[in-house]
């Protein structure tokens, strides 16, 4: 368990209280943040990335603290672990729980059910690349993106296995090859061959820029998207707000049989630090997913139908209509669940 920065302790602290209620779990606090790179100079200790594989699965709250201007502690556990643990798969389930948070007018959760897919050690946050003459008039930035065969492969292949769990399988991988047309072609394919693989699947492609605009117009046709790195980074965003927002937004990073790691897709939003103002669902839906991905199938639809029943109730953050703080609406969850 990392809380991290700004308001990562507070959600942190209302998932771990709906993990012990439903018990089995032995809980490490890392003190991994800001605080400890201001106080320290370290972001990962030596031989901190061998200890998070030591561990079954790694729950995050928020990082970034605008006391560390480049936020590279921030990099260093969030992308270091990523890449380091090999966790190329990450996946974020787009869920609406109940229409009244949804922007789009005439919108029911049937319409809005779908997960992401996104790469997650490759693309273009591989940090390959560099400035020449940086801060002159003459400078040059130059920011590599990298598409392997066995990244893209592994990640499409887990698109399709994840859409065969799901009532509608289908997939839709979206990228930009008509005008990255290298390192794109390469995902077209991948997705070629993959696809062929899974004649009980129904397979689509799109232009990022396409998906983008559909995902607004009309999210239900969309069953499971995959997509590179920055791809997924973006349109995600996109479903937290099809969602109610990101307080709602659960992610995990994954590597099937190896320790991962689950976070809140929020960031670390230090304005609102201490302020009791936090949504928790986030968080506690990671959580729910880390169960999930434990095999502990039964104890994560409890946490998801605990949820949606404080949405539906109102007993929530005011983000989502509700009147309730941080803490109270931990409270109303964990209420659900003894």
């Amino acid at each position: 368990m990392i809380p991290g920065d700004g308001i990562g302790p507070e959600v942190i602290t209302q998932a771990v209280k709906v993990l012990q209620a439903l018990g089995g779990v032995e809980l490490h606090h890392l003190p991994w943040g800001a605080d400890h790179y201001l106080a320290t100079g370290e972001t990962v200790p030596a031989g901190g990335y061998d200890l998070l594989r030591s561990f079954d699965a790694i729950l995050i709250g928020a990082l970034g603290d605008p006391r560390v201007a480049d936020n590279r502690h921030a990099r260093d556990i969030l992308l270091g672990t990523r890449f380091e643990l090999d966790l190329y798969v990450n996946y974020r389930p787009v869920r609406l729980l109940d229409a009244r948070l949804c922007p789009l007018k005439d919108r029911t959760p049937a319409d809005v059910d779908f997960v992401v897919l996104r790469e997650n050690t490759e693309g273009l946050y591989v940090g390959i690349g560099g400035r020449f003459k940086a801060g002159t008039s003459d400078e040059i930035a130059v920011q590599e993106e990298i598409n392997t065969y066995k990244g893209v492969h592994r990640i499409v292949r887990h698109a399709f296995e994840v859409a065969r769990t799901r009532t509608r399988r289908a997939v839709c991988m979206a990228d930009k090859s008509n005008a990255m047309q290298e390192g794109h072609a390469l995902w077209q394919r991948v997705f070629r061959e993959v696809s062929a693989e899974y004649p009980d699947v129904s397979a689509r492609h799109l232009y990022i820029d396409a998906l983008a605009m559909m995902l607004v117009q009309d999210p239900r046709q969309f069953d499971v998207i995959v997509t590179n790195n920055l791809f997924g980074d973006i349109i995600t965003d996109i479903g937290g707000a099809l969602q109610g927002g990101l307080g709602m937004a659960a992610s995990a990073n994954l590597h099937p049989g190896r320790a991962s790691m689950f976070e809140p897709v929020h960031g670390s939003a230090p304005p609102l630090a201490g302020r009791d103002e936090a949504n928790p669902i986030g968080a506690i839906l990671s959580a729910a997913l880390m169960l999930d991905t434990l095999g502990r199938r039964d104890d994560a639809e409890r946490i998801n139908r605990a949820v949606e029943s404080a949405v539906l109730a109102r007993d929530v953050t005011r983000d989502v209509g509700g009147k309730l703080g941080t803490k109270a609406a931990g409270d109303a969850i964990h209420r659900r669940l003894t």
